[in-house]
């Protein structure tokens, strides 16, 4: 009998992989995926710890599904498993357990591919099913080979864990320490992929450039060995890795990006503020200049590499100066894109304790707004500079008017052409003929999209 799988998925790309193979693990079971949850007969939220408030939306997000199954049940249509995975389970489930007694399991990111034995065990008992151990060999080693969800652009997770302990950042505590998988399980499943159809992969890890896994030979390898070894995959044609951490962007790694032709030229590499004070304080190992420097030999190995970042305004004790630092730094890099936030405390976490120094509201979001606006100029004048350009797109799917397929660009642009649909799982050629803040729009140039195998 078939049953119906709803999963809502927060945060990072690694929560995306997650989802992907809790579906593959459920499916042997019965489960199909559905965007509809009053239909589910599972609900999994997949929440992500990283954002301010996340607990709360967590709850809120879990009475609603309450209601939900209270209406399924009541009309005579079954009932509902009620589920939180994710960074918030790992952290704070037993306060999930006590604050919503009727969700029916809780368990973290290295527990999940426990799901079929925890799901037979919450259908024997009252109170709920608690996992939120830390066995991360365990869980690859149990995840199912084959994939249902063929996508043209994947993820694939090759390092999980963070040991950097940045003063604001809950990974390490919900993650867990730095672990990589073998060379060999990532190849397999890189070609499993690709049999599918996928033909871009994303290399995923908390830090993923602090990727050690063992060959078949038991010699650890670094993120370019296996860059270049993935390189060498029949019908691969895109390659990517996130999220960076600048402590390993190591010399092999960056001469990686001017020989691997199929390494795509965009990086995303936070580095969160612009003042040294603030950066140690951040307990982030590096300095401004550092970070510059880092950038500089990468555009010296690829001069057409487009950077992403991420930026945390408003960390404790942070002056208008050191402000400035970081918009000084966003002047001399020059972002293609970048992700920012203001800063809010996670419990347990070292940023946490320094209520002294906290920063007023109002003055984290004047700061936001100034340097949101500055990226946004940024990003525009990245876009804008790509008209009358001929540019390689990945074709992935049909756009919301008719004729319009949406791909991307090597350097992540969302790119918007008309062309019918059978060009799907192509690369063509594209003259943009505009560049907007978030897209770029353009026409095939006639005769040269490539077929994909």
């Amino acid at each position: 009998m078939t049953k119906q799988l709803y999963i809502s998925t927060y945060g990072c790309q690694m929560n995306v992989y997650d989802s992907a193979r809790m579906a593959d693990i459920l499916s042997p079971l019965g489960y199909q995926l559905t965007t509809d949850p009053n239909s589910a007969d599972m609900a999994i939220l997949n929440t992500c710890h990283i954002r301010e408030k996340a607990s709360e939306k967590t709850f809120s997000e879990l009475g609603r599904l309450r209601n939900m199954r209270k209406s399924k049940e009541e009309a005579g249509n079954g009932e509902m498993v009620i589920a939180v995975a994710g960074c918030v389970a790992q952290a704070e489930g037993a306060e999930i357990m006590k604050r919503a007694p009727y969700v029916d399991m809780v368990f973290g990111p290295q527990s999940y591919h426990k799901l079929p034995q925890m799901l037979a065990e919450a259908t024997r008992q009252s109170g709920g099913v608690l996992d939120t151990d830390f066995p991360v060999d365990a869980k690859f080693d149990h995840l199912p080979k084959e994939a249902i969800d063929k996508n043209l652009s994947a993820f694939l997770t090759v390092q999980e864990g963070c040991d950097k302990f940045c003063a604001f950042c809950v990974v390490p505590y919900t993650r867990g320490a730095e672990f990589s998988r073998t060379v060999d399980e990532i190849i397999d499943e890189a070609k499993r992929m690709i049999d599918g159809g996928t033909r871009e992969i994303t290399l995923l890890g908390q830090n993923v450039n602090a990727y050690h896994g063992l060959d078949a030979e038991g010699e650890s390898q670094t993120l370019a060995e296996l860059i270049y070894r993935l390189s060498e995959l029949k019908d691969l044609q895109r390659l990517r890795y996130t999220t960076s951490h600048p402590l390993e962007m190591t010399e092999d790694l960056c001469q990686a990006h001017r020989d691997v032709d199929i390494l795509m030229p965009y990086l995303h590499l936070p580095v969160q503020a612009g003042s040294d004070r603030i950066l140690e304080a951040m307990n982030r190992r590096h300095t401004g200049d550092e970070y510059r420097r880092i950038i500089e030999k990468l555009r010296s190995y690829r001069p057409d590499l487009a950077l992403s970042g991420d930026f945390i305004v408003g960390f404790p004790g942070e002056t208008d100066a050191e402000f400035e630092d970081t918009m000084q730094l966003i002047r001399d890099v020059n972002y293609a894109q970048a992700y920012s936030f203001k800063y809010s405390p996670r419990p347990g976490t070292p940023a946490a304790a320094l209520e002294s120094q906290m920063i007023a509201e109002e003055v984290k979001s004047e700061r936001l707004a100034r340097l949101q606006a500055l990226l946004n100029e940024q990003q525009l004048a990245f876009n804008k500079s790509f008209e009358g350009k001929t540019v390689p797109i990945l074709l992935e799917r049909e756009g919301k008017r008719e004729g319009q397929l949406i791909g991307r660009s090597p350097y992540m642009q969302s790119v918007y052409v008309q062309s019918p649909p059978h060009r799907i799982g192509r690369i063509a050629e594209v003259i943009v003929e505009e560049g907007n803040a978030n897209s770029l729009r353009g026409k095939l140039k006639p005769g040269s999209e490539q077929d994909a195998a």
